[in-house]
């Protein structure tokens, strides 16, 4: 079985999209998924390469039952031929992702929030300049988008839009 290959991206990858594949990596190891997954999740800037996650939302997600590691990378061409869904956090970064899209690219790429039964379609705010309630925002925002996403994944249905 060819598993599914799921990116995340953000401006810096030092917040949100870490925090989703955080998110995402869990949700498959609690359902026993993680065999039928790839999940990495980079950014479309190249401030952080190399780094790890924002010291307040990786202390918020452990609040909230979640722990994570990565180092910061940026968003490449290939990644639209290796990935089978790219999912960026805010409209910005969809853009950005847009331009870098290669005409040969197999990745569907769809907004974070398409997948939120709450606003659906509206941006992940980046909680980088904000506090503690900004990171907790985000953290609910993508706790329920990850959960439907993987829902679609899981029935092995496309998600419609």
């Amino acid at each position: 079985m060819n598993k599914v290959k799921v990116l995340f991206v953000c401006l810096g990858n030092i917040c949100r999209s870490p925090l989703a594949e955080g998110i995402f990596r869990q949700r498959i190891k609690e359902r026993g998924m993680g065999d039928r997954f790839e999940v990495d999740s980079c950014g479309t800037a190249a401030y952080h390469i190399g780094k790890s996650p924002d010291e307040r939302s990786v202390a918020n997600a452990i609040k909230n039952g979640v722990n994570y590691e990565h180092a910061a990378r940026q968003l490449k061409e290939s990644d639209f031929l290796n990935f089978d869904y790219i999912i960026p956090m805010d409209s910005s970064n969809h853009s950005n992702t847009l331009r870098l899209e290669p005409k040969n690219a197999r990745a569907k790429v769809i907004k974070m929030r398409e997948f939120d039964d709450l606003n659906k379609g509206d941006d992940v705010p980046d909680p980088y300049y904000g506090g503690e309630n900004g990171f907790q925002e985000v953290f609910e925002i993508l706790d329920r988008s990850v959960d439907n996403l993987l829902s679609h994944l899981e029935k092995g249905s496309e998600p419609k839009f």
